[in-house]
């Protein structure tokens, strides 16, 4: 090692790596530079040269050859800091993300056994599926032209184009809609939705054959118990109606349908999953107004509303309300959460709701259930979740 010893060049170039070369000069010695791999799998820079232009002090070349591993050290000790950084911030969005859509699900569950609750109770009192189904809607669209006004909630930037795309989802929306309210109308709540529990069944038939989509042998398997509970639980049900098990399987198809038609929709749109069901619910009261009119009429709801007020009281009113106004929350809640995820996540989330809202139903209803038709809603609720690990 030497020490106090200077080099001087004028105006030459001086390679720190050539210092133990340098025979001449007898730096043979020079400082240890740990080559091996410090982490991350960083590799050395190479060793710039130097301008020297005055003469050059070095005190110790051992020092000289230290400083260049220190510094190389901080550099690699950056670069896997600002890495790790990187990937645990993606970490923390993932699992906010993840918190956010059990947010929406649990929301969305509870809201709609509280809707169910509410409308079997009006439709049980007032057997008038399509002006329940009317105001539903009515009662949404006026809540949300209410936000727009007072600026609770941001208005929509919509164009001719977003309302053509919106019209055939509003137009599924409807269809499923008033098929449910039908359905519930003439069977037990729990019956209605231990058969729509087969949504997955047609969202998968209609992905393949309609929209051209492939999926696992395994997904196929899952929709056998699916199917075989559903038909299990519809052949033993007490009061079963042809006319409310139709209703809940055109339910299931026109859903499926809005689900796909809603998620492509929203694709490259500026409106809010919110908003989107808002802008729904205006143009499926618009479709369905019409036709609740002409199928049913004001004179046959006169008629059946005296009656509820007489039996039921002052009441009645507010299970209309509550039925009303929670259909377009739980609603507006599951839009929120299509803005996350795929149609077939929605189904499955869709599926898995309905469990709560059987078991909810038979509990404060009453409903008689025969050993067996519970042993094909717990079948079909089984192949909901088969499905639901093998279509994520």
């Amino acid at each position: 090692m030497i020490s106090s010893s200077s080099l001087q060049q004028s105006h030459g170039f001086i390679n720190p790596s050539n210092f133990a070369r340098n025979r001449n000069l007898g730096l043979s010695n020079l400082g240890s530079i740990n080559l091996q791999s410090i982490s991350c799998n960083s590799k050395l820079p190479k060793f710039p040269q130097i301008l020297v232009t005055k003469p050059l002090h070095i005190s110790s070349i051992g020092k000289f050859g230290s400083l260049l591993k220190v510094e190389d050290k901080r550099e690699s000790l950056v670069v896997c800091k600002a890495y790790e950084a990187e990937e645990g911030g993606i970490e923390k969005a993932e699992s906010a993300r993840k918190v956010k859509i059990g947010f929406y699900f649990a929301t969305w569950w509870f809201l709609n056994v509280i809707f169910n609750i509410y409308n079997k109770k009006v439709l049980n009192a007032f057997p008038f599926p399509w002006l329940t189904s009317t105001l539903s809607l009515a009662a949404g669209s006026l809540i949300m032209l209410i936000s727009w006004a007072t600026k609770v909630a941001e208005a929509p930037n919509t164009d001719l184009e977003f309302w053509k795309s919106l019209f055939p989802v509003a137009l599924a929306h409807t269809i499923g809609h008033v098929a449910a309210t039908v359905s519930m109308s003439k069977v037990a709540v729990s019956f209605t939705h231990i058969i729509k529990s087969g949504e997955p069944a047609f969202s998968v038939l209609v992905s393949k054959f309609i929209l051209g989509e492939s999926f696992p042998m395994a997904v196929y398997l899952s929709l056998v118990p699916i199917i075989g509970g559903c038909g299990l639980a519809a052949l033993t049900e007490l009061n079963f109606n042809m006319t409310g098990f139709m209703g809940a399987m055109i339910s299931n198809l026109a859903f499926v349908f809005r689900n796909i038609f809603s998620k492509k929709g929203m694709k490259g749109k500026s409106v809010s999953g919110m908003n989107y069901y808002a802008c729904l619910s205006l143009l499926s009261l618009l479709i369905l107004t019409p036709f609740a009119i002409a199928v049913e009429g004001p004179q046959m709801w006169a008629v059946g509303w005296q009656k509820a007020i007489t039996e039921i009281g002052p009441h009645f009113i507010w299970w209309v309300a509550a039925q009303s106004i929670f259909y377009h929350l739980y609603n507006q809640v599951s839009y929120m959460s299509l803005d996350e995820i795929s149609p077939l996540t929605f189904s499955i989330g869709n599926t898995m709701k309905r469990i709560s809202v059987i078991v909810s139903s038979i509990i404060i209803f009453r409903t008689p259930v025969q050993p067996v038709n519970a042993l094909g809603a717990a079948i079909a609720v089984l192949g909901t979740f088969l499905y639901s690990q093998t279509a994520t």
